[in-house]
């Protein structure tokens, strides 16, 4: 079986993946905070996480995928000073605090089917797991690694010899990056504490959302529940978690800390995180007026997959910068990649290609180890994209081999080439090709191309090739 290889930002390399048990993967990803729209960088980090898996299940790994929603729990500052953003959700868009949560959950799922990502094996709400957030909360407090405030129960990050292990940042950077002024409780130790349970009194008081606990009535923090159902659906020690490249200094840190303290354990093998993605070299903002949805991208007329293409063209690692012009171009590239499909399909239906010879299964044996030596090192998006455009593009390959290998490739790349059907060659449209082959035959171009003009009416595209005449539809797309 071939490894994929991997930038894992907790040793600063790339190394190869390897499961703990067996063939089988453990991944985490962070899912959305559901108090507004998901947007196009949303996406694009979503588009990544399924690449990875899609990869890993093609090199025959059996992925085990869990993704949690964050519906309470997440301030608008990720170190505990914010406002609470489902709240915040609710007082911007008129509705209850539920509501928010549920309506852009919803509207979360439809935008990742938009673009074909695969759902999560294990799917799970923070809300749904306030026990197994207290258990581990609990069992922190009984190893001493938190005290009380009367506002919160706060994990100590002194009592946690490696933190900072993730970022790179030292204990003294980390705290003299918190700006004192700022820190909203004054029992706090030290204002890089974060928050594992606040409780229902001060600025939080009137707070929607809230559960008993030993601590008293109150609500999560929000690193608390990645911790608490990657380790409740995967175990103690997971193989792979993912999350945007923001993550890394505060969530991740945080979620290590407190999950080693309370097993004892290594908590993420392999980290793996996603750069920022730029609107118009800018970072994406309302006020900039260049926040995008799934939504805005199908308003001009864009296709879903086009975006899903585009984002394949940059690496994971690297800033992606959007604009509607270049989303434009891979428009075009992919309307072309479909016509291919499209024509490949018909060779295959209709017409009598020759059986493929052993240097046509060398060949296509070739491309395809190469595509795949490319996206496993280090998920090479682009580079691979290009080695299937050389695919894509060699005429000479058998056309069989060749359909065969482009649909095996897009189980990862996820463009639903598969759904891509011929046309419907009915037994008039066959008389039709006939009579203009005939009349090509006797040199009767005026009449042929009377064809082609009866046959463009009636929406087909006619081209001529080796192997026979063609048919293809004028809007081709996938299902």
């Amino acid at each position: 079986m071939q490894r994929l290889k991997i930038y894992n930002t907790l040793s600063r390399k790339i190394e190869e993946i390897y499961p703990l048990t067996d063939n089988r993967i453990t991944l985490y990803s962070c899912g959305p905070t559901v108090y507004d729209y998901t947007h196009l960088g949303h996406i694009r980090t979503y588009i990544n996480n399924d690449i990875l898996k899609r990869t890993l299940e093609y090199l025959g790994y059996k992925v085990i995928h869990t993704m949690n929603i964050t519906d309470v729990g997440h301030l608008t500052d990720d170190a505990d000073f914010g406002e609470d953003k489902l709240e915040k959700g609710a007082e911007k868009h008129n509705k209850t605090v539920w509501e928010v949560a549920e309506y852009f959950t919803n509207y979360f799922f439809y935008t990742i089917k938009q673009v074909n990502i695969k759902q999560p094996s294990i799917i799970c709400k923070a809300t749904e797991h306030i026990n197994q957030m207290i258990d581990l909360i609990k069992k922190l407090e009984e190893k001493g690694y938190t005290y009380q405030t009367s506002q919160a129960v706060y994990f100590d990050i002194r009592k946690f010899k490696d933190y900072g292990k993730l970022s790179g940042q030292s204990l003294e950077e980390k705290l003299s990056a918190v700006r004192e002024e700022v820190v909203l409780d004054p029992e706090k130790k030290h204002p890089a504490d974060f928050a594992l349970w606040f409780k229902r009194t001060g600025r939080f008081a009137n707070h929607t959302m809230h559960w008993p606990s030993p601590w008293g009535d109150g609500f999560p923090g929000w690193h608390i529940e990645c911790s608490a159902m990657s380790m409740h659906y995967l175990g103690e020690t997971i193989d792979i978690h993912t999350g945007g490249e923001d993550h890394i200094p505060v969530h991740h840190e945080n979620e290590i800390a407190q999950s080693e303290a309370a097993t004892g354990k290594p908590f993420v093998r392999f980290w793996v995180h996603y750069a920022f993605l730029l609107v118009n070299g800018e970072k994406m903002s309302k006020s900039k007026q260049n926040f995008y949805t799934i939504d805005d991208i199908l308003k001009q007329g864009f296709h879903p997959l086009a975006l899903r293409l585009h984002f394949l063209s940059g690496h994971y690692r690297q800033q992606f910068n959007f604009t509607f012009k270049a989303l434009k171009a891979t428009e075009n590239s992919y309307k072309t990649l479909l016509r291919k499909v499209e024509e490949l399909k018909f060779i295959n239906t209709y017409l009598k290609p020759d059986n493929p010879s052993k240097k046509d299964y060398n060949l296509i044996k070739k491309f395809e180890q190469n595509i795949i030596e490319v996206l496993s090192n280090d998920l090479n998006t682009p580079k691979a994209l290009a080695k299937f455009w050389n695919l894509i593009d060699l005429e000479t390959l058998n056309p069989r081999l060749k359909l065969e290998l482009i649909l095996r490739l897009d189980q990862i790349l996820g463009l639903r080439l598969e759904s891509i059907k011929p046309v419907n060659l009915t037994e008039d449209l066959k008389k039709l090709i006939i009579e203009r082959e005939s009349f090509k035959g006797k040199k009767q171009f005026d009449k042929a191309d009377n064809i082609r003009e009866m046959l463009n009416d009636k929406g087909f595209e006619v081209k001529d090739t080796k192997l026979g005449t063609i048919l293809l539809s004028k809007t081709t797309q996938p299902n």
